[in-house]
């Protein structure tokens, strides 16, 4: 009985999981007419055209692709590059400033930049940095900072601290540590970082709605949002999932690429070894 309550259990999750995803490859062949009669003839069902669309647009769609995995990348950099070292300093804090930071960083975490966004248009206005994908960069590299250093300073806890001390018996200075020793053992928590903060910055849409106007600079989600009907009363369903399908191909094939330090990142805080 439990085996089977089990079972039904899993694949109500992997049935709501991966429904939409089946829906959404399921539109992007669709033609308009089988997204609204479902009774239509087999051979009117399927179509290409779609892809065509969007392949096809001016700019053209890879431009928006390689915009975001810019912007994605360079965010991923930065945000790594102090949270490293930012998290390294909170691991060997004492306990009341580690808490403190903990309860600072959690809540800026948790805190929904939406409510930043008029801050963010000043800021951009002021230092003018619209259409610019590197200064895009910049917020999203300081929303991602609080989880990112959050995750890591976990991390630097579970490392033993025997071995820091084996290496700096060796001679070994703190760059040194961080570089030779620390890092490499933290590979997988800092992968699992990297994915979550490179997601943030392929999916985010109002900062980048805003920032950037030049359609040969804008990333994937505004120019998936710009793609339009034939008509003003008709909505491309069907571009859009063929556009969102696309999208999603860069994402699938990264964490197909790193699935053994997703795991194994996740699973670091769960077992204590």
């Amino acid at each position: 009985m439990k085996n089977r309550t089990f079972i039904l259990v899993l694949s109500f999750i992997i049935v709501w999981s991966i429904g939409p995803l089946c829906w959404q490859l399921y539109t992007s062949f669709s033609t308009p007419d089988a997204l609204i009669n479902p009774t239509i003839e087999f051979t009117k069902r399927w179509t290409f055209d779609n892809y065509k669309l969007v392949l096809s647009a001016n700019p053209p769609f890879w431009r928006y692709l390689v915009n975001s995995l810019i912007v994605g990348i360079i965010s991923t950099l930065i945000t790594l590059f102090i949270a490293i070292p930012a998290s390294y300093s909170l691991s060997k804090a004492n306990k009341i400033i580690s808490r403190i930071s903990n309860y600072y960083l959690f809540g800026a975490a948790l805190f929904p930049y939406v409510l930043l966004f008029l801050a963010l248009l000043e800021f951009a206005r002021r230092y003018n940095l619209g259409n610019n994908l590197l200064a895009l960069c910049i917020p999203y590299s300081a929303l991602s900072m609080p989880l990112a250093i959050l995750i890591l300073t976990s991390s630097f806890r579970q490392i033993p601290i025997e071995i820091e001390e084996a290496a700096r018996i060796e001679g070994l200075n703190l760059i040194q540590r961080l570089r030779l020793i620390l890092v490499p053992l933290m590979l997988p928590s800092i992968s699992s970082t990297a994915i979550l903060i490179f997601l943030f910055s392929w999916n985010e849409y109002p900062i980048s709605l805003t920032w950037i106007s030049n359609e040969n600079l804008l990333t994937l989600p505004v120019a998936i949002s710009r793609i339009a009907g034939s008509s003003v009363y008709s909505i491309p369903y069907g571009a859009f999932a063929a556009a969102t399908v696309v999208g999603s191909i860069p994402l699938l094939l990264i964490v197909l690429i790193f699935q053994k330090q997703i795991v194994s990142g996740l699973m670091q805080g769960a077992v204590k070894g």
